[in-house]
């Protein structure tokens, strides 16, 4: 009798969870550096949103996907969005070089903006939802994305970053390490760091994406200071003061605190955390609307 339920289960069509990440062999565009691009679409799609996951360093984008702490697939199937893994062929993402820190450079930052171009089109994503996140060395992407290519993106949620320039080669050297950013010795003003955003995109007038971003108070692979030059960056961008409008104590959990710069700029700082803060699937999709 139980062998015929469970025949009788199969034939009523109930869905299998096949859903599975996905290599897109040619995703276009003109970009000279080639990043893998991979895409996780739910068994049920609910959402016309997209959601750009970017690895850290020494990863790719199947192990951070198949990464348990690594929350974006479980929040893919949950609300039923599509996202987009891609996947360095160096050891780190180049937020160093000017191909990748300028707009259509030709660098990484181009080429993940391919793949968004890409995605919106081939699963019908609402240009106006289009999300980054990353930690580490992909949140320094996200940083740079959110320069270079504002247009593309509404919102980031960024982990234990650098400001967009930061980690600038002054040999030319894409993916290269800088050692005074990282030692969080790149400090300047705010109208400094807001300068290199506005010239990764020279000309530039159009809407900028809403900026969170995250850091823990005793990193020591990027310097907690990260987390004050990138507070000048963005609060400069978009015009606020670095004053909170807003500050929580033990949000969203103990020991963290939470401050608002107006309505598109939010820090949150992570007492006694490392490299990296872990990632908040609610509280950053939260912050993209999702």
């Amino acid at each position: 009798m139980r062998f015929r339920a469970f025949v009788s289960f199969l034939a009523l069509g109930v869905p299998s969870f096949a859903a599975q990440l996905t290599q897109i062999q040619n995703y276009g565009g003109s970009a000279r550096a080639k990043p893998g691009m991979w895409v996780y679409v739910p068994d049920t799609v609910k959402s016309d949103a997209l959601v750009i996951a970017i690895h850290s360093c020494q990863s790719s984008a199947q192990k951070y996907f198949q990464n348990n702490k690594i929350p974006w697939k479980q929040g893919s199937d949950a609300k039923g969005y599509v996202t987009v893994w891609p996947s360095s062929t160096t050891e780190c993402w180049d937020v160093s070089s000017k191909s990748s820190l300028s707009h259509n450079g030709g660098g990484d930052s181009n080429a993940i903006a391919n793949m968004i171009t890409y995605a919106i089109k081939k699963y019908e994503i609402d240009p106006k939802k289009v999300f980054v996140t990353g930690g580490s060395s992909g949140g320094m992407m996200s940083n740079v994305l959110a320069a270079t290519y504002p247009e593309l993106i509404s919102a980031v949620s960024l982990y234990s970053g650098v400001p967009a320039g930061c980690f600038v080669s002054t040999s030319g050297a894409s993916a290269a390490w800088n050692n005074t950013c990282s030692g969080g010795q790149s400090i300047s003003t705010a109208e400094h760091w807001g300068d290199v955003v506005r010239g990764m995109y020279s000309g530039y007038n159009g809407t900028r994406p809403r900026m969170q971003f995250w850091h823990g108070s005793i990193d020591a692979t990027l310097s907690p200071k990260n987390y004050d030059e990138t507070l000048k960056q963005w609060t400069n961008v978009f015009g606020v003061t670095t004053t909170p409008t807003k500050s929580q104590k033990d949000t969203p959990e103990k020991n963290y605190r939470t401050d608002d710069f107006g309505p598109s700029v939010q820090g949150i700082w992570a007492v006694g955390v490392g490299h990296s803060v872990p990632s908040h699937l609610t509280i950053s999709e939260a912050w993209f609307g999702l």
